[in-house]
């Protein structure tokens, strides 16, 4: 496939990084880079890569070879705290203290601001009631983490997330545990968040609703980036069925305009 590399500016940058786990690469030879307050969502099969590659670009995983670069220095070179100002991770399984309240939790979203003269103010206590709001559940906030349902703890997950105010959030399959109404009301809160002038990288399952948000689509295939751009110049069907082994067509999405994938019956597929 051809790639077509992003050319704005770039906060995070992955330059020629060998990446895996316990001795074994998954990703290989890695060029990425996040353009500046975009809405980039990286694609591609089960076991492709994409959380390996988001693990590295939020320091949870330093390449073998090669370098994770935030705001052009290498990220592995900068203090913890400097980075948890400036980026903000959603991983996919997220484990709370035993007891903890929701408003206890959303609170330890402020830690990256907190320091031995910085105590707990009220810009910090405005940062939680609006990551509460924000996220639908400010009438949990008394509640124990362990008492609420899968997609309530993620929702909660995410206020923790907004309570950081980072301007870069990684985004590590959000919608996980969500109905689709939540789903597309967890979409729409960070595409507002894009919006406001946040740069907002994510790993999604779901092809019709990366190229419905996203500005900036990244697919992988077999640990290898195969196509970097926009979803109206990417999305095609050769695309698709390099990367997914599908038949399908690809038609206007009636309600966006963006690129909508139509996976064909089997029993007419070439």
């Amino acid at each position: 496939m051809t790639n077509t590399s992003a050319t704005a500016d770039a906060p995070l940058r992955v330059l020629d990084a060998t990446i895996g786990y316990d001795g074994n690469t998954v990703c290989q030879n890695l060029d990425v880079e996040i353009p500046d307050q975009s809405f980039t969502v990286i694609v591609g099969p089960n076991a492709c890569g994409k959380s390996t590659l988001l693990r590295a670009l939020s320091r949870l995983l330093k390449p073998s070879q090669g370098q994770v670069l935030l705001d052009g220095k290498d990220i592995w070179n900068l203090p913890s705290k400097q980075v948890a100002r400036r980026l903000g991770l959603l991983p996919q399984t997220s484990i709370a203290p035993d007891g903890i309240t929701v408003a206890d939790l959303v609170a330890r979203g402020r830690y990256p601001h907190q320091g031995f003269l910085r105590q707990w103010i009220d810009d910090d206590e405005q940062a939680v009631i609006g990551a509460l709001a924000a996220t639908g559940t400010a009438e949990l906030a008394t509640r124990h983490v362990d008492e609420l349902s899968g997609g309530q703890r993620q929702r909660v997950w995410v206020a923790m997330l907004l309570a950081q105010q980072t301007t870069l959030l990684l985004l590590d399959e959000p919608t996980t545990f969500l109905d689709v109404a939540y789903q597309l009301d967890l979409l729409d809160l960070f595409a507002d968040l894009h919006h406001r002038g946040n740069t907002i990288v994510a790993v999604l399952h779901d092809l019709n609703q990366a190229a419905r948000y996203a500005n900036h689509l990244i697919a992988m295939k077999d640990g290898q980036i195969v196509a970097q751009g926009a979803p109206e110049d990417i999305v095609t069907v050769d695309l698709v069925k390099y990367v997914f082994g599908l038949e399908s067509m690809v038609i206007a999405d009636p309600a966006a305009g963006t690129p909508m994938v139509v996976p064909l019956p089997r029993t007419v597929r070439v």
